[in-house]
């Protein structure tokens, strides 16, 4: 029989709570998605529903929802676990959780475990724990960059339309150059790997010229048509594009998914489109290569081939691309697009929305620092 899912009513104190702790950044992850989870809950949604909202499986849900209408706000805060008492109490964490989010150390520009036990003046190990506790590593960075195109919602459902349901009679071709892929050889032997000892190479290298790839991937085998060429210019590209004419059949469309690169829209490139009306174009929006397939296997091929090869010529390092090339395509496997474009545009505007309330905080901060001064 299907449990029932709780009903959750609030009063005007406890969704003031809750929403403090959804939107603090002080807040705990895990804590901040339980209290996302009863404000969902208390607008009547299924549990399904709620699991897809803040990304967690039905089963957390339904239990946050149970022990919310149990115990109430209580009830969202951890059970205490046998052991050693803790040493630091709960104020002391979440200032040290303050720091690191809100605040950088004097002479840095993030915190260290040694650099933060000092400003809070407990054990590094302590902090260590603090941190893995609640996933920060302010030691990390990565990168993003929100594509500006002002066809990106209609490019974004055009290109994964195509990837969820191919038209009939079809070939969906992705393409790209992969450019200026460097020949490198190592100023000294590699050492081989041997029990006890990982593989050792010298930091520094010798270049011997680089060769630009031209690439086409078939999403429905996962067959790449790739060729090099000394150059990547226009002349290139349209010598890659007969290449693909000559290796697909002649009675398919074909569905050319690629981006807004010049040497892919210059006259002579539009004038060889023109003369064959199969071909259709599909431009990626810009800033936003990660939606075109064929560079997941240029990621591939680069952390299989290329980064750890050694080429003493563009000739070595043509031989050792066509040799990955031939082995995927003895097998191919192509890449599953499991996103629909609809998902794809909520998780961006979820992440739109957090990136333009964390500018507003932090411009706050700033003005709160300067009036302070």
């Amino acid at each position: 029989m299907a449990r029932v899912a709780a009903t959750i009513d609030l009063s005007a104190e406890e969704r003031k709570e809750l929403e403090g702790l959804s939107r603090r950044r002080r807040t705990a992850q895990g804590l901040a998605q339980r209290a996302e989870i009863v404000l969902l809950a208390a607008e009547r949604l299924e549990n399904k529903v709620i699991a897809q909202r803040v990304g967690a499986v039905e089963n957390t849900v339904g239990k946050w929802r149970r022990r919310f209408a149990q115990d109430r706000l209580d009830g969202l805060y951890d059970e205490p676990r046998p052991g050693r008492p803790r040493e630091i109490g709960d104020d002391a964490i979440a200032e040290t959780i303050r720091l690191t989010l809100e605040a950088t150390p004097r002479e840095a520009t993030h915190w260290s475990l040694r650099s933060m036990a000092r400003a809070v003046d407990h054990a590094p190990s302590t902090i260590h724990r603090i941190w893995k506790a609640f996933g920060l590593q302010p030691h990390r960075a990565e990168s993003f960059k929100l594509s500006s195109d002002p066809l990106f919602v209609e490019k974004v459902r055009d290109i994964v339309g195509l990837y969820m349901a191919p038209p009939e009679h079809a070939l969906v071709l992705c393409v790209d150059e992969k450019s200026q892929i460097q020949a490198l050889d190592r100023t000294q032997p590699v050492l081989p790997m041997r029990p006890g000892q990982i593989e050792r190479r010298s930091h520094d290298y010798k270049r011997h010229g680089v060769t630009p790839l031209f690439a086409a991937l078939d999403i429905a085998t996962g067959r790449i048509i790739g060729k090099c060429y000394p150059r990547h210019r226009s002349t290139e590209f349209r010598r890659f594009l007969d290449e693909i004419e000559a290796a697909v059949p002649e009675n398919l469309d074909i569905h050319l998914v690629m981006d807004n690169y010049a040497t892919h829209k210059t006259q002579p490139i539009r004038n060889w489109f023109a003369k064959r009306p199969r071909w259709h174009v599909h431009l990626t929006p810009t800033s936003a290569s990660w939606i075109n397939q064929v560079e997941r296997f240029f990621a591939d091929l680069t952390d299989k081939q290329i980064r750890r090869g050694v080429h003493r010529s563009t000739g070595e390092l043509e031989a050792a691309i066509e040799t990955y090339i031939d082995a995927v395509n003895a097998d191919p496997k192509p890449f599953r697009w499991t996103k629909s474009a609809t998902d794809i545009l909520a998780a961006i505007e979820r992440f739109c929305l957090a990136t333009l309330k964390t500018g507003d905080q932090q411009a706050k901060i700033v003005r709160t620092s300067e009036s302070g001064h």
